[in-house]
């Protein structure tokens, strides 16, 4: 589904990524973590075109990716929920929802059905549909942003710190939401310092550190309290 092999990115000068490679393959929930600094926004960004690559490959359904724009990245089927949810505050949920499904050209028949599929993931956002997106908690906020991006249909779903900054009993529901669109067949990239959310979402998981993966094992083979796993956190 989505191969990376020996990518290498930054900004300018700053060297950050040092040839990682990492796969996620169809249906299945790759978690990426590592401290703060250690290159795993840089890594989102990059293979979604926002940063550009200086070395390595980024393959999506036996595509090339790694020189395209950011939208025709996005056309392709990668859907980025960034750090910081970037929606639109003045905007309604619904228009919010509805721009989602317009970025890739989705016909308008078929926005309604699409929204109607979001509210059925995340039914708090249905009972505050008309609110502004402004008004809402950062968990309701995140809500939002994972359900825009999943107006457009994505093969590759990257949530990028996802459960940053929220409640304990709000982290809890996004676990659980990311487990069912998982079990619904969406094949997820998870960004995460939050260690125990993502072993109990993912299959398998990648430790990065100063720009190099330092470690991988599925996820079944990890503990939040192993020693050695959390030195390689950082």
């Amino acid at each position: 589904m989505l191969e990376i092999r020996r990518l290498e990115s930054g900004y300018g000068t700053l060297r950050v990524l040092r040839g990682i490679s990492l796969s996620v393959p169809k249906g299945k929930v790759v978690a990426l973590l590592g401290g703060n600094g250690a290159g795993k926004s840089t890594t989102m960004k990059t293979i979604v075109g926002v940063l550009r690559a200086t070395a390595g490959e980024i393959e999506l359904n036996g595509e090339r990716i790694e020189r395209m724009s950011s939208h025709a990245i996005f056309a392709r089927g990668l859907a980025l929920v960034p750090q910081g949810r970037e929606l639109f505050p003045e905007m309604t949920i619904t228009e919010n929802l509805e721009l989602g499904a317009l970025a890739r050209g989705t016909p308008a028949a078929q926005v309604k059905q699409a929204i109607e599929g979001v509210f059925d993931q995340f039914p708090r956002l249905r009972e505050r549909a008309v609110n502004r997106a402004a008004s809402l908690s950062g968990g309701e906020q995140q809500m939002l942003a994972t359900g825009r991006a999943l107006m457009s249909k994505p093969s590759v779903l990257l949530l990028d710190e996802p459960t940053n900054g929220l409640a304990p009993i709000i982290v809890q529901e996004l676990t659980r939401i990311l487990t069912a669109l998982n079990k619904g067949g969406q094949t997820i990239l998870l960004v995460e310092q939050n260690v125990r959310v993502a072993l109990a979402v993912a299959d398998y998981v990648y430790v990065i550190r100063t720009g190099e993966i330092v470690m991988e094992a599925p996820a079944t083979e990890l503990s939040d309290s192993d020693e050695m796993f959390q030195a390689y956190l950082g």
